[in-house]
């Protein structure tokens, strides 16, 4: 089964590498024990496992240079050997593609620059010292993820590698019969801590024995251990690999050798690495130091933006476009990015553009205001209705939102008496052949005063009140006081002309004022309302040079008290 296994490893090579190769006994084997890591890891030969990326390569180069890999023990003094590999100067040349962020496959092309060696005899053979340039065994690999991600404290890979026949065994560089190799990869960081581990095993298509010792089947083994510092850019550690052969022959051959190596990423794109160790045994391709320095480019990772719906196809993104389900042109107002650009439109039909018109959808007329043009003006008065008081009657522009558009007002207190004739314009009264009582009710309120437009008669000389007029007067004040509760204090004032002497005078008009005042506490009025005051002839409000002007002195007022003086 395996022999069938090997041999179709074996065709696959020829295949691909288009090499003719097939098994045989040969003199020598691949002694590089070098295998370096796939392209894009931050250790030599272990792996980080960084799989992050849909379809995201990486490509690098790494220079080995391998001294004295071989040496055979021959018959003498203890310790001496022929030295048939004195040192070995590869390039690996290899690339890496991470495909749907967790499989990654790779490929490993190994170039002998150069190498020197000593040709002599042990165990009865003659081994010559080559000194060619040769092809290595091209590697390819494949790796799929299987738990945990890059940059967590686990992650677990499986993986394999099949060897082609590309190398000559007669160089020290090809086996000349299939190889490959299954494992399992661990690999993790803990804060600053990195670290990989890998066990697998190495298959060979058949076994052979080389100076005395057999060469066959492998157990393969590594670990790594390290920090990650200088802003996660610096991965520095060492690097302890081997492998043992599984044979039923007795053998000291288990290659084990040691590395302290780094890598550095440059920028976001590029990493270099270097790194120099000594083999742990004295095994066949374990050498007395292996150096190592490699570059690669290996593109930063960035993560995929979540997916933007565009549902209109405007190329404009949903989350920013304002009219997501129709297609329109960009825009750097929020509110009409990505909206069609509508065409002009006048819904009302009053030939203003909707986009000039404050009533679009009601036909108005013309204005300079932005704020009323195209707005209806049903009474024509240039005053459009919603600003309009009166919308069915022509009328005046005012200040006053209750009468601005409607007509003036002939008659404000509705008495029947035109305000251009009305002494007392917004008091409703009768009509007078007086004009200064005209439309005047008996008593109102006006500039701080209970006004009255008869005066209350007394006697001559005396205090007493009299005739049915001044009831009726005062009667009047009473209704007033009624009508205007905000009412809450009153003087009354009593005055008289200049007839007589002043002291006299001034006692009348004391005496009368407090006449009215008792009439109007019996007649309703709250006592503590109301106060009185007699200033005789010292406030005339006409000349007493003729019998009308007198008769306008003698006269009593009713002053609110707390209101604002009249002008």
């Amino acid at each position: 089964m395996r022999r069938q296994l090997f041999s179709c490893l074996a065709f696959a090579a020829t295949v691909t590498a288009g090499t003719a190769a097939y098994a045989q006994s040969a003199p020598g084997f691949a002694v590089d024990r070098f295998n370096p890591s796939e392209r894009g890891s931050e250790w030599f030969a272990l792996d980080s496992l960084d799989m992050r990326g849909s379809t995201r390569p990486a490509i690098g180069v790494v220079g080995e240079l391998a001294l004295k890999p071989l040496a055979i023990p021959q018959e003498g003094p203890p310790g001496t050997h022929l030295t048939v590999l004195k040192h070995q100067f590869f390039t690996h040349l290899g690339a890496s593609m991470v495909l749907g962020d967790r499989v990654r496959v790779g490929l490993n092309v190994p170039l002998l620059l150069s190498q020197s060696g000593q040709s002599g005899a042990a165990f009865g053979q003659t081994y010559a010292g080559p000194k060619k340039t040769a092809v290595g065994d091209v590697r390819l690999g494949a790796d799929l993820r299987i738990a945990g991600q890059y940059g967590d404290a686990f992650i677990l890979a499986v993986g394999g590698q099949v060897f082609l026949n590309t190398g000559s065994a007669n160089l020290y560089t090809g086996d000349d019969r299939a190889r490959g190799q299954v494992h399992l990869t661990a690999a993790g960081d803990i804060g600053v801590f990195v670290y990989s581990a890998r066990f697998g095993f190495m298959f060979h298509e058949s076994h052979t024995t080389f100076a005395g010792q057999p060469i066959g089947d492998e157990l393969i083994y590594g670990a790594a251990a390290g920090v990650r510092v200088a802003d996660k850019k610096l991965v520095i550690g060492p690097e302890l690999y081997g492998s043992t052969l599984i044979s039923s022959k007795p053998s000291n051959q288990t290659p084990l050798e040691v590395l302290l190596g780094m890598h550095y990423t440059v920028g976001e794109d590029f990493r270099i690495g270097a790194g120099a160790g000594p083999g742990l045994s004295k095994a066949y391709g374990s050498p007395d130091l292996r150096i190592l320095g490699s570059i690669e480019w290996v593109p930063g990772y960035h993560p995929p933006k979540a997916a933007v719906s565009d549902v209109d196809g405007d190329g404009i993104p949903d989350n920013e476009d304002a009219c997501p389900r129709k297609p329109g042109p960009r825009s750097d107002d929020p509110l009409k990015n990505g909206c069609p650009i509508p065409s002009p439109t006048d819904k009302d039909g009053d030939g203003i553009l909707d986009k000039d018109d404050a009533c679009p959808d009601d036909a108005g007329v013309k204005t300079d205001d932005p704020a009323t043009n195209g707005c209806p003006d049903k009474d024509g008065d240039g005053i459009v209705d919603k600003l309009d008081a009166c919308v069915d009657v022509k009328g005046v522009k005012t200040d006053d939102p209750k009468t601005n558009g409607c007509p003036p007002d002939l008659d404000r207190d509705k008495d029947g008496i035109p305000n251009d004739v009305d002494a007392c314009p917004d008091e409703p009264g009768k009509a007078d052949p007086d004009p200064k009582k005209n439309g005047c009710p008996k008593a109102f309120v006006q500039a701080g005063q209970i006004k009255i437009t008869d005066q209350v008669k007394f006697k001559t000389g005396s205090a007493q009140i009299e005739g049915k007029a001044s009831d009726e007067v005062l009667n009047a004040v009473v209704t007033v006081l009624k009508a205007h509760p905000e009412i809450k204090k009153i003087r009354v004032e009593g005055h008289t002309d200049n007839v007589g002497t002043a002291p006299n005078n001034k006692k009348l008009s004391e005496g009368r004022a407090a006449s009215v005042v008792k009439w109007l506490t019996a007649h309703g009025v709250a006592k503590e309302m109301l106060t009185s005051q007699g200033f005789g002839q010292e406030k005339p409000i006409d000349t007493n040079t003729t019998v009308e002007g007198k008769t306008n002195n003698r006269r009593v007022e009713f002053h609110i008290e707390g209101a604002p003086p009249a002008p």
